[in-house]
């Protein structure tokens, strides 16, 4: 019996260096959006699986005996995916959910629960830093007359698709201080991220905090059925039996 950890975080990461340490057979699955992702601890597949009947043949045909879903909060099709296969197949799923970041007092958040409301929320001549990533730009197409800018890993191989735009390119992590630059240089005034919680792109929150920058925050999807883990913890202790 195998189990399969669905990756793409840095709590993921630990879950996969936990099980190498312990000698429990598992293996990773990441999406293979970055080109030169960082390598995981066990073995490690990439792409998606084609949708529920293709998650479904790799379950079958890798015997795989329980799933741990550590992906992104935003990976609400992927979660939803391994949710009704591993229902039906009577597989112990586990769901990872990280808390969410919260406000502080003075913080100047605005929730949102679809992109296409900031039309109404930022103004016309805003310049715009978008922490959602460049695979939701596309629902960016209501901003004109905004300039908007995203950071990506990779070098992009297209032109940014809105005028005025532009990629900016950088490998996590960032520090509060090169984030505060980084929206100096750039004379940004809005930050709009999805509320992902976890360590890794709160620096910028943070920056947007000293700078007393209004943040649109993008409320999470529902999760599906399954056990919620909201910490390492809980998840490592779940994980204990699977030997």
């Amino acid at each position: 019996m195998t189990g399969l950890v669905l990756a793409g975080t840095n709590e993921a990461r630990l879950i996969c260096r936990y099980l190498f340490e312990n000698h429990i057979q598992a293996v990773a699955s990441i999406a293979g959006v970055t080109r030169n992702p960082n390598k995981l601890a066990i073995k490690t597949r990439v792409g998606g699986f084609g949708g529920v009947d293709g998650f479904k043949k790799y379950i079958i045909d890798n015997d795989i005996g329980w799933v741990v879903s550590a992906s992104h909060p935003f990976a609400s099709v992927m979660r939803a995916t391994a949710s009704k296969v591993c229902t039906e197949f009577d597989i112990p799923h586990l769901i990872f959910q990280r808390p969410e970041w919260d406000t502080k007092e003075n913080d100047d958040w605005y929730f949102i629960d679809e992109i296409k409301q900031l039309d109404n929320l930022i103004p016309i001549g805003s310049t715009v830093f978008l922490g959602t990533g460049r695979q939701v730009l596309s629902e960016y197409f209501n901003m004109a007359g905004r300039k908007l800018l995203c950071r990506v890993i990779d070098e992009p191989t297209n032109n940014f698709p809105f005028e005025g735009g532009s990629y900016l390119v950088g490998r996590p992590p960032f520090s509060v201080q090169e984030e505060v630059a980084l929206f100096k240089k750039y004379k940004i005034n809005w930050l709009v991220v999805k509320n992902s919680g976890g360590s890794g792109g709160f620096s910028k929150i943070l920056a947007a905090r000293e700078l007393g920058l209004p943040v649109a925050m993008l409320n999470r999807p529902k999760l599906p059925n399954g056990t919620i883990s909201t910490n390492i913890k809980e998840t490592l202790d779940w994980l204990k039996g699977k030997e």
